[in-house]
């Protein structure tokens, strides 16, 4: 993977930097960002980018794809948290057979794709993981029946009843606004993107539509997950989980499509306060990170999208102003502006942060019941990461490039036990009850370990409105 492209080339590199000079001139190499006049970043900027590229070389290439055989084995046996996945995915046995009726799929060895898998009960569906060790985990739909008899039933009696509400965002469909990586690579500068997805939705789905429980999941590679996990999302229909999907789209149109996102009069509150949020970031990430007003390329593709009035303005003060911020602040006041004298319109400024930053959903994923979505603890193949979830009081600080990778977390297993650890398994005289204790130790033994806690804190608070759930309902039936 390409992690280092778009990060600013040295202005003057330390002695310490010259001496990694191999890293340095793959790292100069790969740059394709023009240089800036000077005070534009700062030298130390430059070294934090430096050190995240040359950090984020270094932690991939502990991995090596072709270990993966020998590696999934120990992850299943020792290291993946069944008992947290089972108690997520029971949801306390709000009905009968809800467990038992959803759909499993695992990508084996050289793309085997084995689909309508399900399991009665942990114990099964750890024993079966252990026997395949798949490369993939993708969870489906709560069905009518049992998956793994789908063959059985009557057809058209096969049906889909319920599933998580969730949504995938992808680095790819934003490759037409940003410039430092394409593809399936990704950067700090680019991951922003998915920081802003984030926080937008998890804002409009909290507070627009009143889901508490919404895990939010590192993909593993390039993209973001989440499961919106309230009983009431769980059972939307498929014209609701539509409904909701379109309303948080605001980007649309394909490549051919200049003009991605238009506003009209009022401006829906729930644009206002995604405007918020992206405002917040757009500075660091689309003139500073991206260079949108600086390259000629780049400035045409933002002129493209403003009224020709405004556009030929703007050309012309562009020939003696090169400041990217000062580009920018010019624009929105012709903006503001236009609003003033204009009957109707006229965001293109608004238009434009929203093309660049704004959240950019697979709607399909969202919309059916019956759609498998990757499942939270899978490996990725291709980065050995783990697909985990992700803390949002630590959002801006969270680094895909720091989620350990399978190779990392099984050689931590390979350290010597402490001392505690050493008498807690002499203290274990039952064969079962010592296997249960050796699982819980393992991963808290590993980098793992704080993604499980998060997990735990996730299902806690799932458990306590249940709790509360079932307090109230039993208040209003007043069964003391």
């Amino acid at each position: 993977m390409n992690h280092n492209v778009g990060c600013q080339p040295p202005i003057n590199p330390t002695e310490e930097e010259e001496g990694n000079s191999g890293l340095l001139s793959e790292f100069r190499a790969r740059s394709n960002v023009r240089q800036r006049t000077a005070g534009t970043f700062s030298y130390q900027h430059f070294r934090l980018n430096l050190y995240i590229c040359i950090t984020s070389e270094m932690t991939s290439a502990d991995y090596d794809q072709a270990s993966l055989p020998d590696l999934l084995p120990l992850y299943y046996h020792r290291l993946f948290p069944f008992s947290q996945y089972h108690r997520w995915l029971n949801y306390g046995g709000v009905t009968k057979n809800y467990f038992q009726n959803r759909e499993f799929s695992f990508t084996l060895k050289d793309d085997i794709y084995v689909r309508y898998q399900s399991f009665s009960t942990q114990n099964e569906l750890e024993k079966e993981m252990q026997k395949m060790n798949p490369y993939k985990i993708d969870i489906g739909a709560v069905y009518s029946h049992r998956p793994n008899q789908h063959n059985t039933v009557k057809s058209g009696s096969f049906q889909a009843l319920e599933k998580e509400l969730v949504f995938d965002i992808d680095m790819t469909d934003y490759d037409d606004v940003r410039s430092c990586c394409s593809g399936a690579d990704i950067c700090p500068k680019c991951w922003t993107l998915m920081t802003i997805a984030i926080r937008v939705l998890d804002r409009a789905l909290r507070y627009d539509f009143g889901f508490q429980h919404c895990l939010w999941v590192y993909s593993g590679r390039r993209g973001v997950h989440c499961w919106v996990c309230d009983e009431a999302a769980r059972k939307l229909s498929v014209a609701a989980r539509s409904a909701v999907a379109e309303y948080l789209s605001l980007v649309k149109g394909g490549e051919e499509t200049v003009r991605k996102v238009v506003l009209s009069d009022p401006i829906h509150p729930f644009i206002t306060e995604s405007l918020t949020v992206v405002e917040r970031y757009f500075p660091q990430y689309a003139l500073l990170g991206q260079d949108i007003l600086g390259s000629k390329e780049a400035v045409d593709k933002v002129l493209a999208l403003l009224p020709e009035d405004v556009r030929k303005k703007l050309l012309q003060y562009f020939q003696t102003e090169r400041n990217p911020e000062m580009r920018w602040k010019t624009l929105k006041s012709m903006a503001q502006d236009k609003r003033t004298t204009a009957k109707k319109g006229h965001y293109f400024e608004m238009e434009i942060m929203l093309q660049y930053c704004y959240p950019r959903l697979d709607v399909n994923v969202s919309k059916g019941v019956n759609h498998l979505l990757k499942s939270p603890f899978s490996v990725h193949p291709k980065t050995g990461r783990i697909s985990v979830p992700i803390d949002l009081k630590e959002l801006d600080r969270f680094d895909p490039f720091d989620v350990p990778t399978i190779s990392l977390i099984c050689k931590e297993l390979d350290q010597p036990k402490t001392e505690k650890e050493q008498e807690d398994t002499m203290e274990n005289e039952n064969e079962k009850e010592a296997g249960e204790q050796r699982k819980r130790r393992d991963y808290k033994r590993t980098s793992l370990a704080k993604y499980v806690k998060l997990f735990d804190k996730f299902l806690e608070g799932m458990a306590h409105s249940r709790k509360g759930e079932l307090l109230k309902n039993s208040d209003l039936q007043k069964n003391f």
